[in-house]
């Protein structure tokens, strides 16, 4: 005869409240940082409409705080994306485990990086165009096309795009809510690096702040529906039965 055992699925803990509320803020600060940003008029560069900043950009101090507002919401966004991302590495399976890994590895590479180079515009950028000194200030302000901002800022969001493709592989389930949420962030992982290259090729040194505006574009819908989605999934019940072997 047969002998079959019975054996209990492990259960799966979540974090409801840590996880969800770190999603919820991802999503708030998200849609707010998007939100200012879109009512943020380019001042120079490829996609100034007019009254363009000349370089070395010291007309810019009239600009401030307006134009550095986002920031504060973005950078706030990511801290809590990176503490989500560490929630759901908790949650992965021993099979995902390594694809969670690499994922967070990412996350905090990218939000290093572009808090970083958020802080340098708030803590040195404005003030120094507040108080006239604009030596230097140049280089590294967020209105030069070939500048330091824009360069941290390309590799924070292709970083960022590394990850997504790995932490698609570490949410498992059956359903429309996984699935597309696999898919959201394969496919802005992917069309992020795909656009890096391609644009590179296309614009080569006159590249400026192009690829820039779409890996945000990309990237932060891809933080938003992801978070929003994983919000949902950190709420459900976690589900545990038999399982025949």
């Amino acid at each position: 005869m047969d002998e079959r055992t019975t054996t209990q699925a492990p259960v799966r803990a979540r974090p409801d409240g840590f996880g969800f509320w770190a999603a919820v803020m991802s999503v708030v600060f998200g849609l707010l940082a998007l939100g200012i940003a879109v009512s943020t008029t380019p001042r120079a560069g490829p996609f100034c409409p007019a009254e363009c900043l000349d370089y070395p950009y010291a007309g810019a101090a009239a600009l401030v705080p307006r134009d550095f507002l986002w920031m504060y919401p973005a950078t706030v966004m990511l801290v809590t994306y990176l503490i989500l991302t560490i929630v759901m590495l908790a949650h992965a399976g021993l099979d995902r485990r390594l694809h969670g890994m690499i994922a967070a590895a990412f996350v905090l590479l990218a939000v290093a990086t572009l808090v970083a180079d958020y802080a340098i515009q708030l803590a040195v950028v404005q003030p120094s165009l507040l108080a006239g000194e604009s030596d230097g200030v140049a280089l590294v302000s967020q209105y030069n096309p070939h500048g330091v901002f824009i360069a941290l800022e390309n590799v924070g969001y292709v970083a960022l795009a590394v990850a997504f493709v790995f932490m698609s592989r570490v949410v498992a389930g059956r359903g429309w809510l996984v699935q597309t949420l696999q898919w959201i962030l394969l496919l802005a992982g992917a069309l992020t690096l795909v656009a890096l290259v391609v644009m590179s090729w296309w614009f080569g040194m006159d590249l400026g702040y192009r690829f820039e505006v779409v890996a945000i574009s990309v990237t932060w819908i891809a933080v938003i529906a992801s978070s929003a989605l994983l919000a949902v999934w950190l709420r459900r019940p976690t589900e545990s039965g038999p399982q025949e072997g």
